[in-house]
C-alpha cells in the first residue's frame, strides 16, 4: 500500500510550491525547513526540504535529506520523483556510479516513468557513456513516439538501440546498461 502524507502536511506541501520562486529558494527553504521541524522525520517533508535545496543549487545538502527521506519509508510516486532527483543530485555531483545506481533502481521500480528513462540517459552521458545512452533515448522514442513514421522504422530503431547498447557492454564487459 502505498503512502500518502497526512491531509494537512500535503495541503501544506502543496501551499510551499505555490509560493515558490526559483530565482530566490531562501523562503521556500526556510518554509519547508519550519515544516520539517512541525513534521520531524516525516518522508515527506524530508523530501520537500532535499528538493527545495536540490533548486537552490545546494546539491550536497539535498543530498542528505532524499537519503533520509528514503530511509524513513517514501514509497509510490514520491519515491520515483525522490530517486529520480537523488540520482540527479548525484551526476551533479560527480558521483556517475551512484546516479546511475539510484536511476537504475528507479527504472527498476517504475519501468514506466518517461523522466526516469530520459534522467538515466544523462547520467549515462555524463559518465562518458554515450552510446548506452543514445541506446536508451532510442528505446525511449521508439516506445513513446507511435507515429506511422517511427513505427514503419521500430525494427532498425530497436536494432540500433540493442547494437549501442552493446557497444556499452562491450567496452566494459558485465557492465549493465
Amino acid at each position: 500500500m502505498t503512502r500518502s502524507p497526512n491531509p494537512d502536511l500535503a495541503a501544506a506541501i502543496e501551499e510551499g510550491h505555490r509560493h515558490r520562486d526559483r530565482e530566490n529558494m531562501q523562503p521556500t527553504l526556510e518554509y519547508f525547513q519550519r515544516l520539517l521541524a512541525e513534521y520531524p522525520g516525516d518522508p515527506f517533508a524530508l523530501f520537500e526540504v532535499g528538493g527545495s535545496y536540490d533548486t537552490a543549487g545546494e546539491e550536497e545538502r539535498a543530498r542528505g535529506f532524499y537519503e533520509q527521506a528514503m530511509d524513513a519509508g517514501l514509497d509510490g510516486d514520491t519515491l520515483r520523483r525522490c530517486l529520480l532527483q537523488y540520482g540527479s543530485t548525484l551526476r551533479n555531483l560527480g558521483l556517475h556510479e551512484e546516479s546511475l545506481a539510484a536511476l537504475r533502481q528507479a527504472r527498476a521500480l517504475f519501468p514506466g516513468s518517461d523522466s526516469v528513462r530520459l534522467f538515466l540517459a544523462l547520467s549515462l552521458h555524463a559518465a562518458s557513456r554515450s552510446d548506452a545512452a543514445v541506446a536508451e533515448l532510442l528505446e525511449l522514442a521508439t516506445d513513446r513516439i507511435r507515429t506511422e513514421e517511427v513505427i514503419r522504422y521500430e525494427a532498425a530503431l530497436r536494432g540500433n538501440a540493442a547494437f549501442l547498447a552493446g557497444l556499452d557492454r562491450q567496452a566494459v564487459p558485465g557492465r549493465p546498461c
